[in-house]
């Protein structure tokens, strides 16, 4: 098994020769699949390997319930998130919103999971993990929110479909060091690697 956490350019090389040698992989830049031809050489790949490409949750939690609830159909996937304008420095919301004058709310980007997930793939790298665990980056939407108000993470997300509605919102503490992720996405890893060899997985 080999675990990512190098960026979405390491996704490629590293999928490619982990998976060509029979071991499976852990992807954590999930961003790296709003290239869906990637995605696609990948599966194809581990399917010929007797290999697994893993995405692992990120800052996300309940993803087995989503995508539990996608095996019925789903109407609608919505995906908000809400950081802090500190964490959109260095991204295109410094060309949307004056991040540093902002006294509410700003909403600066609304799109498609891929498009959020190429623009921002260091901030909205989740969305491409909600799109896969329900009906795809081109029909999951995304709006990106910067709040002078908040001092964590937040992630909103409404599903609709033949289960019926699933509302989900998770707040997490932003990594020590790094604000565009969230602690939550480095503990996900670390649970994910431990589910490998644990006897029991709840």
């Amino acid at each position: 098994m080999v675990a990512e956490t190098a960026g979405r350019d390491a996704v490629g090389p590293w999928g490619r020769a982990t998976l060509e040698a029979a071991a499976d992989f852990i992807v954590s830049s999930a961003s790296a699949f709003a290239d869906t031809e990637l995605l696609e050489e990948l599966g194809g790949i581990a399917a010929a390997h007797d290999a697994q490409v893993h995405v692992q949750p990120g800052a996300l939690g309940t993803v087995d319930a989503i995508a539990a609830a996608s095996l019925l159909g789903l109407e609608e996937v919505e995906h908000r998130i809400i950081k802090p304008p500190s964490a959109w420095q260095g991204t295109p919301a410094e060309e949307r919103c004056n991040l540093n004058a902002l006294e509410e709310p700003a909403a600066f980007f609304s799109g498609t999971a891929t498009e959020a997930a190429s623009q921002y793939p260091k901030n909205a790298n989740v969305a491409i993990t909600t799109a896969l665990a329900e009906i795809g980056p081109e029909d999951t939407q995304v709006t990106l929110v910067a709040d002078p108000a908040v001092t964590e993470n937040r992630h909103e997300i409404t599903v609709v479909g033949d289960l019926g509605r699933l509302n989900v919102s998770i707040s997490s503490r932003p990594l020590p060091g790094n604000p565009k992720t969230s602690t939550m996405a480095a503990l996900n890893l670390v649970r994910c690697i431990k589910n490998r060899v644990t006897p029991l997985i709840v």
